[in-house]
């Protein structure tokens, strides 16, 4: 599996043998850009004061889980999200470049309502990274998961859990996943389905 560890692993254990994987698909807490609604891509703001508390509250929720890992984006909204949950839940966070946001380009910053009325959507807009390179980097990952059993925690970006879920689903989520919340999976006769929701309001 691909990753770093941010410090040294916990060796406490998470996940049994004969138990179903699992999959919690979280976003990271908000920053400023998300405040203002701007495409936030590979820019790299921190937490803003709410996404801090978003992220606690992640944890809190995500305790309970018992999570055998957690994996994140190398964004740091990402990785101090997942430095919280981790806190709570007792492993160390792995950054995986694969769950890295959407790269937007020369629209990274913008707002993404004015990007929408030039071009129609985000999609369209010209040297925006395709939907389908996401999906292709970030899918291995689902993947990974697949091959053990437990609780796999991954945190990163609407712009990556929306395809995924799409692929999951079969269509489109009817709205985006809110920052500091979840959507849980779980691996059922060799196929993903969705078991929990947490979008946010």
């Amino acid at each position: 599996m691909t990753g770093r560890s941010l410090s040294p692993r916990s060796d406490l254990p998470h996940g049994r043998p004969g138990d179903p994987p699992r999959i919690v698909l979280a976003r990271h807490g908000r920053t400023a850009l998300n405040a203002e609604g701007r495409l936030r891509g590979l820019a790299d703001p921190p937490l803003d004061p709410i996404g801090e508390a978003e992220a606690t509250r992640l944890g809190e929720h995500l305790a309970p889980f018992d999570p055998r890992e957690v994996r994140c984006s190398p964004l740091q909204r990402a990785i101090t999200t997942a430095r919280i949950v981790a806190a709570h839940v007792g492993v160390t966070p792995i950054v995986d470049a694969r769950l890295n946001d959407r790269d937007y380009g020369p629209w990274t910053g913008h707002l993404k309502t004015e990007v929408d009325a030039r071009w129609g959507s985000a999609d369209l807009a010209p040297g925006v990274e395709p939907i389908a390179a996401v999906l292709e980097r970030a899918w291995p990952v689902i993947e990974d998961s697949a091959a053990h059993p437990g609780v796999t925690v991954l945190i990163t970006h609407d712009a990556v859990i929306r395809p995924l879920l799409t692929r999951i689903l079969g269509v489109a989520p009817e709205r985006d996943t809110q920052t500091g919340h979840w959507n849980e999976l779980r691996l059922d006769d060799g196929r993903w389905v969705v078991a929990g929701l947490d979008h946010g309001s």
